[in-house]
């Protein structure tokens, strides 16, 4: 048994305050509106019942990697109102799954991705919320487009209406040093804030 899912509500819920109360004192140290803040529990590897437990304390959207072990929990637990957000890579011939029920794509990365994306969730009359996933550390293994196709990949986005672009993700560079690892969120920040300025671009970004 995965050590989640021994986890009662009450065990979910303390172990809840105290991350919330760290990203409160790091929002201010920040000088950010810790409401703004939105704390994603990752699902994966827990079973059902982990994640009920976890429900119970108040969680009501949950992160997963692999779009086969997300739909089998979508459907296992269709009788909660939960919110799945797929986080890992996805490859196009599994967008038709992911249109099925995810409410959130965090790594959107290509147009061909968002064309299947748009036709599938178009055919079901559904909407899904989106990431664009950048590859600011510059290195191979990491999915993402690279900061200079970020903008061209924008400019071409509003022609799939049932994809609601919220934002950036990115995978910041392993490493011991934290200099190189800020300078990843640094350059997110940099892209965001140009396309948030940019009159060219037909999206909102919060």
């Amino acid at each position: 048994m995965n050590d989640v899912d021994s986890l009662t509500p009450a065990m979910v819920s303390a172990n809840l305050a105290a991350i919330e109360e760290r990203i409160a004192k790091a929002c201010q140290a920040a000088c950010r509106d810790a409401s703004s803040v939105r704390l994603l529990p990752v699902s994966k590897t827990v079973s059902p019942a982990g994640i009920r437990a976890a429900y119970d304390a108040g969680y009501r959207w949950f992160g997963e990697n692999k779009v086969q072990e997300a739909q089998h929990k979508a459907q296992e637990m269709h009788d909660l109102p939960i919110d799945w957000c797929i986080i890992g890579h996805l490859q196009t011939n599994k967008a038709r799954h992911v249109a099925s029920f995810a409410a959130e794509l965090h790594s959107l990365d290509s147009l061909r991705l968002a064309e299947e994306l748009d036709r599938r969730l178009q055919a079901l009359g559904r909407s899904m919320k989106v990431l664009v996933q950048v590859n600011t550390s510059g290195e191979a293994a990491k999915s993402g487009l690279s900061p200079e196709d970020v903008e061209p990949f924008l400019k071409a986005l509003p022609g799939f209406s049932s994809l609601q672009v919220q934002g950036f993700r990115t995978l910041a560079m392993q490493s011991e040093y934290e200099q190189a690892v800020r300078a990843c969120f640094r350059l997110l920040r940099d892209i965001r804030d140009k396309a948030r300025e940019s009159s060219s671009q037909c999206l909102s970004f919060p």
